[in-house]
């Protein structure tokens, strides 16, 4: 199920507990892609990833911000060239191996083909590129407050979400989890949530977080060898013509 894309940018623009949730996000996306290290690269987001891009557009060499149709699309960033586009789950606009970073938020818990698209994320990213899946922790609070879009959607558990990557080609490098503080808007809560994202990194990420991030990387097979399953299958005649034992000469 696919929120739609104003109640999206309210929550992280205009609410402090969306923006609290967006610094946090943010943090742990830049821990795993500094973006020095993404310079001259070709970036790309689907679902609502425009709390996590911005840092990578003067970076990268080309950021792309995709949007499902069922939620709907703005354009993105404001003040400058848009950026943004509105795309089919299964059909995005984008040629085979050209994007070299994949980020999906509120993408893959949300969507009513998710083998359609872990598919299509496997042909845009180039051989070894990187994808990076931020969906709702079954485990944790913010998948049970519909009042944040974490809790709509199926949400998954870190052994239900790496066995679905790995089925369609992806080799999950790294996981972690963030927003340990609960969906509340209590100035308390709001106040510290510095403080329990840096706890929350001690604790077992698959129960206490309520957000599971995981990189995962582009498996490409290994090419085959022209014609050697071939002959391997014909068998080695060097015995032509020699009798089997006991057998009468003619």
């Amino acid at each position: 199920m696919h929120l739609d894309v104003r109640d999206m940018k309210n929550f992280y623009d205009r609410t402090a507990l969306g923006r609290a949730a967006r610094r946090a996000l943010r943090r742990q996306l830049c821990d795993l892609w500094p973006v020095g290290r993404c310079r001259g690269e070709a970036v790309a987001g689907y679902g609502y990833a425009t709390p996590l891009l911005g840092p990578y557009l003067e970076e990268a060499g080309r950021v792309i911000n995709m949007m499902p149709g069922p939620q709907g699309v703005l354009p993105w960033p404001a003040g400058r060239a848009n950026v943004s586009l509105l795309c089919e789950e299964a059909l995005w606009p984008l040629a085979n191996e050209s994007i070299d970073r994949l980020v999906i938020l509120h993408g893959l818990e949300a969507s009513e083909h998710p083998a359609a698209l872990l598919e299509e994320s496997y042909r845009i990213l180039q051989g070894g590129g990187r994808a990076i899946f931020i969906v709702p922790n079954r485990a944790g609070l913010w998948a049970r407050r519909d009042r944040t879009p974490f809790g709509y959607g199926r949400p998954y558990s870190l052994l239900q979400l790496e066995s679905l990557l790995r089925d369609f080609g992806f080799v999950p490098e790294h996981h972690r989890s963030a927003l340990f503080f609960p969906p509340s808007e209590r100035r308390f809560w709001l106040r510290s949530s510095g403080f329990w994202e840096n706890a929350g990194r001690r604790l077992p990420s698959y129960i206490a977080g309520g957000v599971l991030i995981v990189e995962a990387s582009k498996q490409v097979p290994a090419p085959r060898r022209p014609g050697l399953p071939e002959r391997v299958r014909l068998p080695l005649r060097v015995l032509e013509g020699v009798k089997a034992p006991g057998a009468r000469p003619a």
